[in-house]
């Protein structure tokens, strides 16, 4: 059998799979509104379940000794899939500024290139304030799906919004945190590498 087919990465494969499924429901519901509350309400679970396997998943791994070059590149372009789905249909909806979602996009998909590039010289690790920034980002996502705002009204959006403003801020800022790590990581590979004179 091969070391790639085991739990962890069958949860990563079943978070891919989710995706469409999330994303139609999603896009189904429409605009929040009374008329698309069951919707919503299936696309919140949808989008929990799913993030919830990403930390499942790293958990079995780490736990059993069963961490993979195929999980380690797979999990992250999960993750990226899923909360780039919610990202942009939830601007799509005009739930979400399309400023904030492509601000996001370019740094989470630019990064994932990034340490995909510099893989010759070393694998970067998530840095805490890269699982700070997961957690805040699936954080405000649950908070913007979640219809509750109809249930205890509209204060509920301003708790999206400001987890959006600091999951937006974290990201940022974690960003630029891996671009420096890559050229520190760069660097340090060609000075150990044997002079060609």
């Amino acid at each position: 059998m091969s070391e790639n087919w085991n739990l962890p990465n069958i949860l990563t494969g079943l978070r891919i799979v989710m995706v469409p499924f999330f994303i139609w429901v999603l896009v189904a519901g429409g605009p929040l509104g009374e008329d698309s509350l069951v919707l919503r309400w299936v696309a919140f679970a949808l989008f929990a379940v799913a993030i919830y396997t990403d930390k499942l998943d790293g958990d079995i791994a780490r736990a059993r000794g069963l961490v993979t070059s195929f999980g380690k590149i797979a999990d992250p372009i999960a993750d990226k899939l899923l909360t780039g789905a919610a990202f942009v249909v939830l601007s799509l909806l005009g739930e979400l500024w399309w400023w904030v979602t492509a601000l996001i996009l370019i740094r989470e998909w630019g990064i994932t290139l990034m340490r995909l590039l510099v893989l010759k010289y070393g694998v970067m690790p998530a840095s805490k304030g890269g699982k700070l920034k997961t957690v805040l980002q699936a954080g405000a996502l649950l908070a913007l799906l979640a219809p509750l705002g109809a249930v205890v009204g509209d204060w509920w959006l301003y708790v999206g919004f400001t987890l959006m403003a600091a999951a937006l801020a974290v990201t940022l800022v974690t960003g630029v945190d891996y671009v420096v790590k890559a050229v520190q990581l760069r660097r340090s590979a060609r000075a150990g590498e044997p002079s060609r004179d």
